[in-house]
């Protein structure tokens, strides 16, 4: 499917490795001029060859910490006047909650709630003014389906779907869409340090808990970042401009629900 996006600009924030890497691999295939954001240069650069292997469009780079706000203002400086947001950080750690205090929940809430905001905010009017815009949040399926021992990224990221609920139906007439990804097990470095975690507190092995894990999952499988982005590049299409304020579980089937 031809999804009509090639020549536009978008910023894909924490895309040198993961998920995020996924989407902007995605998007680049479809021609879309790509800005990608990492802390690691190297890392950044090896997965920046990648999508330049990929694109018709340019690819950028932009070595900062989305997460502070230096680092998203030169991130949207190298971007220039995007029409693509995807919202990206690395999740807080697991743990008990009684070992948190206000840092540590500063920490993710300010990773994974204000960061994203912060973006749309700065993008978002831009975007309603050229009638063109998608903007998506990588959250996680635990907004649907909390996971106990990552209560950090648990309320951070239901914090964020809340507030983007009511943004989203404020801009969808001015051709703009906002929606959540949930991704469940994907392999990737965060799904194996969550393992690595519980393992470590059952006394068990790494590489057992891994494998018996992929097992539970209806697919058999963990996912692969290559699916969440083609995931991704739909919902930044021309063709997905009907899609909004939606949180779309992509997880092989494990959430348990009807809805």
């Amino acid at each position: 499917m031809e999804l009509g996006i090639a020549g536009r600009r978008a910023l894909v924030c924490a895309s040198s490795k993961g998920l995020g890497k996924g989407c902007a691999l995605a998007l680049a295939a479809e021609g879309v001029h790509v800005t990608m954001n990492g802390r690691t240069a190297g890392t950044l650069e090896a997965a920046a060859a990648e999508a330049r292997a990929l694109a018709s469009g340019e690819v950028r780079t932009v070595c900062c910490d989305i997460t502070t706000e230096a680092g998203r203002a030169e991130a949207l400086s190298v971007a220039g006047e995007i029409d693509i947001l995807v919202n990206n950080a690395g999740g807080p750690p697991p743990g008990d909650f009684r070992e948190w205090g206000r840092e540590e929940w500063l920490a993710a809430l300010n990773a994974n709630m204000l960061t994203p905001i912060e973006l749309i905010r700065a993008s978002v009017d831009g975007m309603c003014a050229r009638g063109f815009g998608r903007i998506v949040n990588i959250t996680s399926s635990s907004v649907k389906s909390p996971i106990p021992t990552l209560g950090l990224s648990n309320g951070a990221r239901a914090g964020l779907t809340g507030f983007v609920a009511g943004v989203a139906r404020q801009v969808a007439n001015r051709g703009v869409t906002i929606n959540g990804i949930l991704p469940g097990p994907f392999d990737t470095d965060r799904l194996r340090q969550g393992i690595r975690y519980i393992a470590e507190q059952a006394g068990r092995d790494f590489d057992t808990e891994f494998e018996e894990r992929k097992k539970t999952n209806p697919a058999g499988r963990y996912g692969s970042p290559e699916e969440f982005g083609a995931l991704c590049a739909f919902l930044c299409s021309a063709h997905a401009g009907y899609i909004n304020g939606q949180n779309i579980v992509i997880d092989g089937g494990n959430y348990p629900g009807t809805l």
